[in-house]
């Protein structure tokens, strides 16, 4: 069985008479960053839902790290060492930013097991102590120390996403699944994102899968890319290798590529 922190074979999503995915496959391998990109409407977020256990798929396998998940449910799948982010933005508005770090470490470490959880107990003191010191070190290595006590609603888009960012690592995962990151940041903060991803696969072998609609920002970042077109893989390859390719060209510029075509940037 397959070691990889995600594989996902030949996955289908079938929505009546419509076909979201039809047979797509792709892998993450550890500390790698991977991108997932198409036009819209694509199947991204479909295939990105059969990832993280919101939608079932049709048929077809998900893997993560080389156990059959495929009909977990996305709080088990998240217990394996899964952190995400949203498309819309999910923070507990009404928190601080360091309440909203301190939330997930102490989801992550746990309150007891199921038992606890289903009874809501508060956590321990030792995983209080944990979760602060865990969520402080993160508010560091993101940049966001001085915004700590500011009331997450109150953030603008781009540092509101560095939060969203540092709660996902403050659950210490070994794989990172983000949903359009980069909506909504200037190029400034879609660089700061950038270098901290890369900071976290080289210095912890965080692999991380970015499934975004900007393939500026993945080929940069990314050193292998998918490309979705209605719902079937339409290319693979090195960021090199998709600028060049003329079916993704026609795929994002509709209209008919040849060799003389410009390549994507």
């Amino acid at each position: 069985m397959s070691e990889l922190p995600l594989r996902v074979e030949d996955v289908a999503v079938r929505f009546g008479g419509l076909n979201a995915l039809d047979g797509v496959s792709l892998e993450v391998p550890p500390a790698t960053i991977v991108g997932l990109i198409g036009p819209n409407g694509a199947g991204k977020t479909t295939l990105f839902n059969c990832v993280t256990g919101v939608l079932r798929p049709t048929s077809g396998r998900v893997e993560l790290f080389g156990q059959d998940v495929t009909d977990w449910p996305a709080h088990t799948r998240a217990r394996l060492g899964v952190g995400r982010t949203f498309q819309r933005l999910e923070l507990f508005g009404s928190l601080t930013v360091r309440e909203n770090l301190i939330v997930a470490a102490e989801a992550q470490a746990g309150r007891g097991g199921v038992v606890s959880d289903l009874l809501a107990l508060p956590p321990s003191v030792e995983t209080r102590a944990e979760a602060l010191e865990r969520a402080g070190a993160v508010l560091e290595r993101v940049g966001i120390a001085e915004y700590a006590d500011a009331v997450a609603a109150d953030l603008p888009i781009g540092l509101a996403r560095l939060v969203e960012l540092g709660r996902a690592l403050s659950t210490e995962p070994r794989l990172l699944l983000l949903d359009e990151p980069s909506s909504g940041l200037r190029a400034a903060e879609s660089a700061r994102l950038a270098t901290l991803l890369r900071e976290a696969r080289d210095g912890e072998g965080l692999s991380s899968l970015v499934v975004e609609h900007d393939m500026g920002f993945v080929l940069e970042l990314c050193e292998h890319v998918y490309v979705l077109d209605f719902g079937r893989l339409l290319a693979e390859g090195s960021p090199a290798e998709i600028r060049r390719s003329p079916v993704v060209q026609s795929a994002y510029l509709g209209e008919e590529s040849d060799d003389d075509a410009p390549a994507l940037r």
